[in-house]
């Protein structure tokens, strides 16, 4: 009873007004004014005056919309989305029923919004018989892509990356120009890249662009599709030749090079975008990967601090953080930062590689697969989950799941040289080596490039995995030679000073091994296998080692002389002398050797 009395209290009141209309007022002239504050970001002024048209207009659709729009801009997301609901502009008006959705996405409010948008009544032109989520073809195309495209962020929400795909991919087909549908595709990583090419060919350029825009339209998708290729000039068209400064192009092939294990030329394109434009979003998640890659702690200490003060609801900045202290080995730390961040964007599939990460480097191997799991579920064009679920299942020796992971990987990264090491090792382990080898002479032939003279430290496994398929094979010479370019990278690894020696034992060249067993076991004093093929080579070179190096085994013979000479025989006294001095001399010297040896000796037995 209260609320009626305050609500008929409400209605009966009104400020004293004998003529009641609005002739004397031109609403066109505040309603331009609303649209001016809104481009301002004036929302406050927006909101006042949008309120007082709509009363004015005496609450026409247009300006209930406007008020809705001040609204939503000034972060009253549910206010805006009562404004337009109270009144049934949702069912009634596109724009209206557009916007109500929108507010209830941006409030978390996906079931909410997916039912708005699901409304379809018969007086709305717009919209077909045809069931709540397809668009009639006829309708405007602009609000039609713009309603698709909230519908697949809606269902990306709520996990269903089947139906957001579909939704994206229709947003294209109503407006090829809906970069933020194509986007979504791409950086979320929902479909494989064979999908991305055959969608590029279903696309309407040439029925939607003018006759000069569908090849610029078409070159500027393509840059952003999958980057496992080799990274290629970009051949622009002569049109758009200014565009080969543009921050994006040059994010693409960053990307490219990045994929292709190109860390270097990756970083100093990266680092030329940030110079220009230092939270380029796109560009971050690249220009960290390649920070960590390149052991650059604290300039990546130094990016995440920044990102966190000036980006603190970003999930990029967080990532950044749980980087900063993975690559420090704090897990612990580095897993409280990346959950924030998957907490902040739950489809950033990034954070859910490097959560993986964190449990992987202890050896946790379930929580680490069940994260690579969920990377996998958010990056189905993207071969990196499923890469790390076969090592996962490798490290677990489950070869033949791993396999299957890799395989998988395989066909969507055809040329990725991870996933070939990894094929080559399962290869290897299934005593293939001649298809082990193949792998892994791909996989070197994929990070060889003309502008590395050096391969990065992470390479020296795959060329010790060739040295050890090279000696299966009995090539024992390009055995050495890859363990050897195994000792550039990493000079101080006991495990390819011990395959050297091996190699060497193998070739019956018993010092050399002997050598390189020492090495191994100086470094790494507990190695089983060093210290039992050391015992066993030595015994090798002893039999096969005369006593006395370079000395002949039969002694010489010398014929005893007929005929003395009288001096020989019968020495003058001086030479007696001479020659007595010599021996007693040398007597002497035995002597004194023997004393200092009894002393050591006694030395030594103190000593016990």
């Amino acid at each position: 009873m209260a609320g009626e009395s305050e609500g008929n209290s409400l209605q009966s009141f009104s400020p004293k007004n004998e003529s009641n209309t609005t002739n004397d007022i031109n609403l066109e002239t505040l309603r331009r004014r609303v649209r001016k504050y809104i481009e301002m970001h004036l929302y406050q002024a927006a909101i006042f005056w949008a309120d007082k048209v709509a009363s004015l207009s005496n609450e026409e659709a247009q300006d209930i919309f406007w008020l809705a729009q001040s609204l939503y801009y000034s972060g009253q997301y549910h206010r805006a989305a009562i404004c337009i609901k109270s009144r049934n502009l949702h069912k009634v008006d596109l724009e209206c029923r557009y916007l109500a959705a929108k507010c209830h996405f941006a409030g978390k409010e996906y079931k909410e919004a997916l039912d708005v948008l699901n409304v379809n009544e018969s007086n709305i032109s717009a919209i077909s018989n045809k069931p709540a989520d397809i668009l009639d073809i006829d309708a405007d195309d602009d609000i039609a892509s713009a309603i698709l495209l909230l519908k697949g962020q809606i269902y990306e929400a709520m996990d269903n990356r089947g139906l957001a795909t579909d939704c994206f991919k229709e947003a294209l087909q109503h407006d090829v120009y809906c970069y933020d549908a194509f986007d979504s595709i791409v950086q979320h990583q929902m479909l494989t890249k064979e999908e991305e090419l055959d969608l590029m060919k279903s696309l309407p350029f040439d029925a939607q662009c003018s006759e000069d825009e569908p090849n610029i339209v078409k070159f500027l998708y393509e840059t952003q599709l999958k980057k496992y290729d080799k990274p290629s000039d970009l051949s622009i068209p002569p049109e758009i030749s200014m565009l080969a400064e543009n921050l994006d192009i040059g994010t693409a092939l960053a990307e490219r090079c990045y994929y292709n294990c190109d860390y270097e030329q990756c970083f100093q394109i990266t680092t030329a975008i940030l110079n220009k434009d230092p939270f380029h979003l796109n560009c971050l998640p690249i220009h960290i990967s390649c920070l960590m890659e390149l052991d650059k702690i604290n300039a990546l200490f130094y990016l995440a601090h920044k990102l966190v003060v000036l980006y603190p609801e970003s999930a990029v900045a967080w990532y950044a953080v749980g980087c900063y202290y993975l690559q420090t080995t704090q897990t612990d730390t580095a897993r409280r930062y990346l959950s924030k961040a998957t907490t902040l964007d739950r489809v950033y599939g990034p954070a859910w590689l490097m959560y993986g990460h964190s449990f992987a480097v202890e050896n946790e191997h379930d929580q680490a697969m069940a994260a690579y799991c969920r990377a996998s579920q958010l990056m189905k064009g993207c071969h990196l989950p499923l890469l790390y679920i076969g090592l996962e299942y490798g490290l677990a020796n489950n070869i033949k799941l791993a396999e299957r992971f890799f395989a998988q990987a395989q066909s969507i990264a055809p040329e990725d040289p991870f996933v070939l090491h990894e094929l080559g090792v399962v290869a290897y382990q299934n005593q293939d080596y001649t298809n082990a080898l193949n792998y892994f002479q791909e996989s070197l032939k994929r990070i060889q490039t003309s502008e590395q003279t050096v391969l990065p430290e992470k390479w020296e496994g795959l060329l010790n995995n060739l040295g050890h398929t090279c000696r299966k094979l009995k090539l024992f010479d390009e055995a050495l030679s890859f363990h050897e370019h195994a000792l550039m990278l990493i000079p101080q690894n006991p495990s390819t000073y011990a395959a050297i020696g091996f190699v060497y034992s193998l070739t019956e060249k018993w010092a050399k091994a002997v050598e390189y067993f020492h090495k191994a076991l100086g470094l790494q004093r507990d190695d089983v296998f060093s210290n039992t093929m050391l015992t066993s080579v030595i015994e090798q070179l002893v039999k096969e080692t005369s006593p006395c190096i370079d000395t002949p085994d039969e002694l010489l013979e010398y014929p005893f002389p007929s005929d003395l000479s009288s001096d020989v025989c019968n020495p003058s006294d001086e030479t007696s002398d001479i020659m007595t001095e010599i021996i007693t001399d040398d007597i002497q010297s035995l002597s004194d050797h023997t004393h200092h040896t009894n002393i050591s000796m006694d030395i030594e037995m103190e000593g016990e």
